[in-house]
């Protein structure tokens, strides 16, 4: 993803970042994430930023800390249902129409012993594409539940909650730096400072119909900046 990291972010429109800031807000609003600690020593919530308010950051791993294990895994398992933030109301494939977004948490995440933490890292944004418009990799052919993608919530750049859905490019757009993810090439950088595409969350539906995951995470939620410790 070099292309994108070259990339310099521009100034869009004030309508477009008026609406960016009005997403964000509820999404930020609903996920929890305004102006909490959300995993402690790892994640910190920013101070008010000029046009993002409650903006919460990925930051200053403590020393002893392995933020690739910390980031990897989450609540997430075979089985575990998605469910609506903050309501945890089990969505089923047919609640998910074209062009509709969910912000989910899994099921049983208010009995976890630290749940803003494990929150911060499981949230999960749920559309619906249609089926013949997802370019997926080999190995990822059942990832998704006829055209129903999971993709987690939290930008690969610095850790902002990734808030804006373009349905009719069906790019998720990060309000921060502006940073975007094409979620018909499983959510690959298409345009500003994040390094890698967003984690897909692998997912199918149980005896009931009701959205599951298929397992965690396979690849560590949230920036980058462990890659470069490596």
């Amino acid at each position: 993803h070099d292309l994108a990291e070259n990339r310099h972010p521009t100034r869009g429109s004030d309508e477009t970042r008026a609406k960016a800031i009005e997403v964000f807000e509820l999404g930020n609003k609903e996920s929890g994430f305004n102006r909490r600690a959300l995993i402690r020593n790892t994640l910190i919530g920013a101070t008010i930023l000029s046009v993002f308010p409650g903006l919460v950051i990925f930051r200053d791993l403590a020393p002893a800390a392995d933020p690739v294990q910390l980031l990897k895994h989450t609540l997430w398992k075979k089985g575990t249902r998605l469910t609506r933030d903050p309501s945890g109301t089990p969505i089923k494939a047919s609640d998910v129409t074209l062009g509709s977004v969910f912000h989910v948490i899994p099921e049983g995440l208010e009995n976890a012993e630290e749940k803003l933490e494990e929150k911060a890292k499981a949230a999960v944004l749920l559309m619906r594409l249609k089926p013949e418009d997802l370019h997926v990799s080999p190995g990822r052919e059942d990832w998704n539940y006829q055209g129903i993608v999971a993709y987690s919530k939290i930008c690969t750049h610095v850790g902002c909650p990734v808030a804006l859905y373009e349905q009719q490019t069906h790019h998720l757009l990060c309000p921060c730096h502006q940073s975007q993810f094409d979620i018909t090439h499983e959510a690959q950088v298409i345009f500003g400072p994040a390094k890698r595409p967003l984690p897909q969350l692998p997912i199918t539906i149980d005896s009931e119909g009701y959205l599951v995951a298929r397992s965690d995470f396979t690849e560590p939620v949230g920036p980058s900046f462990w890659e470069r410790k490596q």
